[in-house]
């Protein structure tokens, strides 16, 4: 998994008004791999629902993944007789690729991809890019497993559907409903920021994008969709389940490991109420609560059988000491994980000490329970032993708990009153034109891209009245593209292609 620094900077999220003359506001992408059967009937009909629905204006980009069929030629002769129609040729295959690659060139503040096949009700797409446009969400997703959608498709692809996104929320705490859906859109601005980090060029590229944008605390909106399952698909799905359960292990130990830079990824718009201290608001006290009891519940069960396990060849005390140790080194790393949100491994060495002392607090209380158990009775029978030891543990668990929000995961609040703002006004002595500013509107028009180029500044944030000294000019972050493995290194170089290309290999 790709360990660059967080590769910068979001600006807050506003309404995205119509575009300039020939700038669309948004882009629809089709990415094809031999499909001279379907495209032209696929463009023909997205192209005339866009303009007879859609109030702003479209482009779409057909994104042709090394295609040995005539498709190259269909889809060049549909962007010469179509203003809005372009298309574009890789010479290696990928959804994945494909669409990162002209997503990460196009200039619409909207990005969005569809299925060749239109399987989906493209009187879903209004919805699906609405929420973009109106700077309400980052990314949007068409949903089939929404109680409202309704899906035409055999029981074997229900099957694997659902259970590839019970997997999702198992492993990786996937909260959306369906990764898999061919209909996706994303800001312009946060794909710049979330493309670099994505590593799969193939079918699991958009739940990587999704699992990553939840991950940054991103807004994903989800659309239900009426969808119609195409019984001409090529997609291989053995092969395809196969590559996405390699993509969740891979995802699910990045993330495990901390080595994905998505901390201040998460509050960088300057429009999230948690970036701002807010008087007489609880600062999360119920939510730790639940994630505490759940843990210390799967602890207990853990503790418990490792108890049991070591109890058949080793006295009760030293089985209770051996369990409890394990299952507290388990306890403290999911309580800074999931109850207190610590990710990355920086003061992991210091939290676990600081956990072995409250162990050591619940290890006097669970074994002075056992030695009066003992002292009252000579030979216990094993339940009456579960059962002290689980009534000691409550008593622990309620003195951990206190200890680990008092004393090992405190809230670093500041003793001076200070109101932390995101935002994204340069200092005072930077250029005006380095960052837009939550106050500045954003626009929209032509842009050239050059990625290689891009660098960003790490967010500034308002706290209590400072000093009018004057300060050095914070160092950009560096850039993520100035790695060695640059977007040519994945792709070939995108051309357009034009009516008189003619490639051999294509000739019939």
């Amino acid at each position: 998994m790709q360990t660059e620094p967080s590769p910068g900077n979001l600006p807050a999220r506003e309404h995205l008004p119509a575009g300039t003359a020939g700038t669309p506001v948004l882009d629809v992408v089709i990415p094809v791999y031999n499909e001279e059967k379907d495209l032209q009937p696929c463009v023909l009909r997205l192209h005339e629902h866009l303009a007879r629905t859609f109030p702003y204006a479209f482009r779409i980009t057909i994104a042709d993944n090394a295609s040995t069929d005539t498709t190259p030629l269909v889809a060049a002769r549909l962007a010469a007789d179509i203003p809005e129609v372009r298309a574009y040729r890789l010479e290696q295959k990928g959804r994945g690729r494909a669409l990162r690659t002209v997503w990460s060139t196009s200039d619409a503040p909207v990005l969005a991809y569809m299925d060749v096949d239109l399987s989906t009700d493209l009187n879903a797409l209004l919805p699906l890019v609405a929420p973009l446009i109106s700077g309400h969400s980052d990314l949007a997703i068409g949903s089939r497993l929404a109680r409202s959608s309704r899906v035409v498709r055999g029981a074997k692809r229900e099957f694997i559907s659902r259970s590839y996104n019970l997997i999702l929320r198992g492993s990786l705490q996937a909260r959306f409903s369906d990764a898999q859906c061919g209909f996706k859109a994303i800001r312009r601005d946060v794909a710049q920021v979330l493309l670099p980090l994505v590593e799969d060029s193939g079918w699991f590229f958009d739940t990587e994008l999704l699992v990553l944008a939840e991950r940054a605390g991103l807004r994903i909106h989800e659309v239900p969709v009426d969808w119609v399952d195409d019984p001409d698909s090529t997609v291989h799905i053995v092969r395809t389940a196969t590559d996405d359960l390699k993509g969740v292990w891979r995802v699910g130990r990045a993330l495990a490991t901390g080595s994905l830079p998505l901390d201040r990824l998460a509050r960088p718009f300057g429009d999230d109420p948690r970036d701002r201290e807010i008087g007489g608001v609880p600062t999360g006290l119920a939510r730790q609560l639940v994630g505490f009891c759940v843990v210390g519940v799967l602890s207990t069960l853990f503790y418990l059988v490792l108890y049991s396990g070591f109890r058949t060849f080793s006295g009760s005390q030293i089985a209770n000491a051996l369990a409890l140790l394990v299952s507290a080194v388990a306890n403290t790393a999911a309580n800074r994980r999931l109850t207190f949100g610590v990710r990355g491994r920086g003061d992991a060495v210091r939290h676990q000490a600081q956990g072995l002392v409250v162990f050591g607090i619940g290890l006097a209380l669970t074994s002075g329970s056992l030695a009066a158990l003992n002292a009252a009775t000579a030979e216990p029978a094993h339940a009456t032993e579960l059962a002290v030891l689980i009534a000691a543990n409550l008593a622990a668990t309620v003195l951990r708990f206190l200890l680990f929000r008092a004393w090992v995961f405190p809230d670093r609040t500041d003793d001076t009153p200070s109101t932390v703002v995101a935002t994204h006004a340069p200092a005072a002595h930077a250029p005006a034109s380095h960052t837009p500013t939550a106050h500045t509107p954003v626009t929209h028009g032509p842009v050239t891209h050059a990625p290689a180029a891009r660098t960003s500044a790490a967010p500034v944030y308002a706290t209590a009245p400072q000093s009018p000294s004057p300060s050095p000019p914070p160092s950009p972050s560096p850039s993520p593209y100035d790695d060695d493995r640059t977007w040519e290194d994945a792709t070939t170089r995108m051309q357009p292609v034009r009516p008189n290309d003619h490639d051999s290999r294509n000739a019939r």
